[in-house]
């Protein structure tokens, strides 16, 4: 599948999320398959003015390529100016996503994110004056509408279609739905079939058999999982083993606890080992999920400081349970 002038390895896509999308976690989710991965959002403001905490979120290793870079904001002049003076000039960024779809109260009180969808002129004004300047594929991620009285999805794409967007990803929710209710795929399928250019599926995608049944039931281009690759990278290769017809292999507790170890050094080694230990307590309670007698062991690991006792506890439930 190609973005643009980028040709992918799959189309089965880490979506970008706050927090989460790091350049550890993309590591990883990329040697478990992912075709393509995208940083955490960045505000395009942050970049405008220099800010040096937002600059971090755009660490890229060259490994993790193709890779895309997701901005936010809603002033077209200072997207357009960022794209042109920084992104344009990172050789390391191969594609630029347009957060249209992030439905947080602090981004869309800003008119950020999902308030977008309320504003397509604005849309439009945003699409323009990015796409004039930059040097790199640029695609999109939206949901349905801001809410059930406002669903213009379509209409979005068409305009981004019109705009020269190389991509669009559709979240199968509307702003108000948040993460909650059932993703709409029916909704996806019809933006697939109002635009000509690649549609990437997202919302729901938890198992593997989820992956398979969002592209048949939608024939979208590619998928883009968020959620549901949260401790569990290995859905990527799992979806593409379903695709390919060959047999499914659920991770050990013994793979999941050594991921959970290398995940927190990669964090440790690259945040500082204060802010790692503390970042990979959601991940390590991610990685946990569903396994035996796990509750004693995150509530411990909450309350450690150090990567040596974090791993140590690890360890010790994997010989007790594992």
């Amino acid at each position: 599948m190609y973005i643009g002038s980028i040709e992918l390895k799959n189309n089965i896509i880490l979506a970008p999320m706050a927090g989460i999308t790091d350049l550890s976690f993309r590591t990883i989710c990329k040697e478990k398959g992912a075709g393509l991965v995208f940083t955490e959002m960045v505000s395009s403001k942050g970049l405008y003015y220099g800010d040096k905490a937002t600059n971090r979120l755009t660490k890229i290793d060259d490994w993790e390529r193709p890779i895309g870079i997701q901005i936010f904001g809603s002033d077209p002049k200072i997207m357009g100016y960022i794209v042109e003076k920084d992104l344009n000039q990172r050789d390391d960024i191969d594609i630029i996503d347009i957060n249209m779809g992030c439905p947080a109260p602090k981004i869309v009180k800003n008119q950020d994110g999902s308030a977008l969808m309320k504003n397509p002129k604005l849309v439009r004004e945003i699409l323009r004056s990015v796409i004039k300047v930059s040097q790199k594929p640029v695609t999109i991620k939206i949901r349905m509408g801001w809410d059930s009285n406002s669903i213009n999805g379509i209409d979005i794409a068409k305009i981004a279609e019109e705009e020269g967007v190389s991509a669009v990803t559709v979240h199968g929710r509307t702003r108000d739905m948040f993460y909650s209710g059932k993703a709409d795929w029916d909704f996806i399928a019809e933006v697939k079939e109002s635009v000509g250019i690649p549609v990437i599926g997202n919302g729901d995608i938890f198992e593997p058999e989820d992956g398979v049944a969002l592209f048949n039931h939608t024939n979208c281009d590619a998928i883009a999982i968020g959620r549901g690759s949260m401790g569990n990278p290995w859905i990527f290769e799992r979806i593409q083993n379903l695709l390919d017809g060959k047999e499914d292999r659920i991770p050990t507790t013994r793979e999941k606890i050594y991921m959970a170890i290398r995940h927190l050094n990669m964090a440790c080694d690259l945040n500082g080992e204060r802010v790692g230990v503390k970042e990979m307590r959601k991940h390590i309670a991610w990685y946990l999920k569903g396994m035996k007698n796990s509750n004693e062991i995150k509530n411990k690991i909450n309350t450690v400081e150090e990567r040596e006792e974090v791993e140590k506890l690890l360890m010790l439930y994997l010989e007790k349970e594992g």
